[in-house]
């Protein structure tokens, strides 16, 4: 008998309410095609495209119902999904600091982890259920300001939510002031170029390597045109009104 090979499965959650259109699915593409070539199961789930509602914060799926939220929602759906990957893939717009639909989703995880608190490191933490799979946590943070600390406040509540969670925050992929990438210049090129190897290594090496992260984040416009040419486009268009 042939054992059938273990296909790594990776869950990636766009919280980009602009969904197919939105520079954070045009990030995310090459990234997961790359871990598509390194054999992994892949999929990709829209938050606006479901109905998740707000957490109600009952805490019910601690108690009443251990690991089993009440809401008849979208959420039933993903709970499986959750419980199911290997690494999970948070990618995201920054807006204040996350669209409303992810905000959602994220306080929406509550009912995957057990009910028994411990202290480590000065910080109390909880752990998974036994049946939660996920060991890697991944964020992928797509900002239209220039300066890449514009990306930092998301970044530490994804990477909050890992520690929380006692999984391990692998890294975060991070692209500042996005709107250059699509530009199809030789260096945006690279870059996409990058996110596939940085999706094939994750996969193979299981981490990601530094060196490659800030080769994606690397600057691709003049700090002061690029924040002086969004100023003047809005401008105009407030104008227009």
């Amino acid at each position: 008998m042939i054992e059938e090979k273990y296909l790594t499965k990776v869950l990636v959650i766009n919280g980009s309410p602009k969904i197919e259109k939105s520079n954070t699915t045009f990030l995310l593409t090459p990234f997961m095609e790359g871990m598509k070539k390194a054999g992994a199961s892949v999929e990709l789930i829209y938050t606006r495209k479901l109905k998740i509602l707000p957490c109600i914060g009952c805490f019910k799926c601690w108690g009443e119902t251990i690991g089993e939220c009440f809401i008849q929602d979208d959420m039933q759906d993903l709970y499986p999904k959750l419980r199911s990957a290997d690494i999970l893939v948070l990618a995201t717009p920054v807006y204040s600091p996350l669209p409303g639909e992810m905000t959602n989703f994220v306080n929406r995880l509550v009912p995957l982890i057990e009910p028994i608190l411990e202290f480590r490191n000065g910080r109390t933490r909880a752990r998974c259920h036994e049946d939660v799979n996920i060991s890697k946590l991944l964020a992928v943070v797509v900002g239209g300001w220039w300066e890449l600390a514009n990306l930092d406040l998301v970044v530490r509540v994804f990477k909050e939510l890992a520690e929380n969670y006692s999984i391990e925050f692998t890294g975060a992929i991070l692209r500042p002031h996005c709107y250059p990438l699509k530009d199809e210049t030789e260096k945006s090129k690279e870059i996409l170029q990058m996110l596939e190897k940085i999706g094939f290594k994750l996969i193979n090496e299981g981490k990601l390597d530094k060196d490659d992260l800030d080769f994606v984040s690397q600057p691709l416009a003049n700090k002061e045109e690029y924040t002086e040419q969004k100023t003047n486009n809005y401008l105009k268009n407030k104008l227009k009104k």
